[in-house]
């Protein structure tokens, strides 16, 4: 079910009047919550549901297990030969589904390129929506629980609730279990201040989406379409690409984290403008924060962090990045464009400059040639990302630093044109309330209720051509 639906609009007061009549019984509200997101879920697959189901329940017996365990963190065989099995068997549902189709087509096509007939045929994996998000929330519960950093929980509803909450479901914020699970383990009473600000955020994150992400996007799959794209054509779509991406991406979180305050959860925030960014390291402590702080807990401090040698800072560094690459999907394109920030990186993590800027941290106009350049490298990393293959992404690129074609069509102006004022609104409003979580809006009552009334019409009438959700493939 897609938040930009209307079986959406229709599922969410009827799931959000059933929930808070069931505000005294906190067992049968989590209960509740789990058929709501099971339904959620299977709107697209039902078979998809034996899937979540497993991970949900190996991953709660395994904390059952570990209740048993009385030794010391890492003091017994028994309770580091479960965390394997739990780790093994997770990562393992989620590479056959997410990689057993690309490992067959590259398998293929090495055995052609040495001579032989190979085909395959007769393997075609399709891959459940959101499994990448959901495996690693149960991974973190379980490592978590080993490490002995959490409680492992009695209350199976509850844990269903925290694996298959629906907001964060398939696209998070990859939550941990820390932040997530005590919230349904404890009573829950409406909030009204909450649901305002969450119904705000899900109307800021509606813009980005269907205003910023899907003109973004209708502009980038016309101007890719052409031939033989020029230098300039391909420079304006990847920025748009840009937009679309984050405007897809950061509105599918602020529509989860919004949607979530509806129910008095919170969740943890994802994105903080990262195209303000100052340097790549700051880039990354602000896209995707969930995913890169997960990265950061359970493999790049585990594998030594910074505190090593400089070839085990390049080694951890280049790990991280890489394994970053292919959790986006199975295909080389996403393992060069890890690359591609590792080796950007590199230099700021050596010199000890990777740490300069904190989210926290505004900048300034100051700082405004610093985050042009880091956004023009982001922007020839997505060019990776968004090439279906290596070559096309190396020809790409290397039109677009020839600067051979610089003509521009009457189309294709008026294509990059219709995209101006979604970005222009964004880009200013963003800059505005860069300091705070999300944007501000105005003090006086009717002029926020009109603001309000206006970004519903253009999000309900606006009529670019939908797209799905980009991070729905991972």
């Amino acid at each position: 079910m897609l938040f930009n639906s209307f079986s959406f609009l229709v599922f969410l007061p009827l799931v959000f009047a059933g929930y808070w009549l069931l505000q005294r019984n906190l067992r049968w509200q989590n209960l509740f919550v789990v058929a709501a997101s099971y339904v959620f879920y299977g709107w697209w697959d039902w078979q998809c549901l034996v899937l979540i189901a497993f991970t949900s329940a190996w991953s709660y017996a395994f904390g059952l297990m570990q209740l048993r365990d009385k030794r010391p963190q890492g003091g017994s065989l028994a309770a580091k030969l479960r965390l394997a099995a739990s780790i093994v068997i997770n990562l393992g549902i989620l590479g056959y589904f997410k990689y057993a189709n690309f490992f067959v087509a590259e398998g293929v096509r090495l055995l052609q390129s040495l001579g032989f007939e190979a085909h395959a045929e007769t393997l075609n994996v399709i891959l459940p929506v959101g499994i990448s998000f959901y495996t690693f929330q149960a991974l973190s519960y379980t490592i978590d629980v080993y490490r002995r950093t959490i409680v492992p929980t009695r209350d199976p509803v509850a844990f269903f609730a925290f694996i298959s909450f629906f907001p964060q479901l398939v696209a998070g914020p990859i939550e941990r279990a820390v932040n997530l699970l005590p919230q349904f383990l404890a009573p829950r009473t409406f909030s009204y201040p909450l649901a305002v600000e969450g119904c705000r955020q899900m109307l800021w994150g509606f813009f980005k989406k269907v205003l910023v992400a899907d003109t973004c996007a209708y502009a980038v799959n016309k101007m890719l379409a052409a031939e033989v794209p020029s230098s300039i054509s391909l420079w304006v779509a990847m920025v748009l690409f840009a937009f679309q991406i984050y405007g897809d991406f950061s509105g599918y979180s602020d529509i989860a984290i919004g949607c979530a305050k509806l129910f008095g959860i919170r969740l943890m925030r994802n994105f903080a403008y990262p195209y303000f960014a100052r340097d790549i390291a700051e880039f990354w402590r602000r896209w995707h924060i969930s995913l890169t702080t997960w990265f950061r807990d359970y493999l790049y401090i585990p594998l030594g962090g910074s505190r090593c040698s400089a070839a085990g800072k390049i080694r951890n560094t280049f790990a991280i990045f890489l394994v970053s690459g292919i959790w986006h999907g199975a295909n080389w394109t996403f393992l060069a464009w890890g690359a591609f920030h590792a080796a950007l990186f590199m230099p700021l993590l050596l010199a000890g400059r990777n740490r300069r800027y904190a989210v926290q941290s505004c900048a300034t106009l100051r700082d405004l040639p610093k985050i042009l350049l880091t956004f023009a490298l982001v922007v020839v990393g997505w060019t990776f990302f968004r090439a279906p293959d290596i070559s096309t992404a190396l020809h790409w690129l290397a039109r677009m630093f020839s600067f051979s074609d610089l003509h521009l069509s009457g189309t294709f102006i008026t294509t990059a044109y219709s995209t101006l004022w979604p970005l222009a609104a964004l880009v200013a409003i963003e800059w505005i309330g860069r300091c705070g979580e999300f944007p501000p809006v105005p003090r006086n009552r009717f002029l926020r209720i009109m603001l309000y009334y206006a970004v519903a019409a253009l999000v309900l009438f606006y009529s670019p051509i939908p797209q799905t959700f980009i991070y729905f493939q991972f």
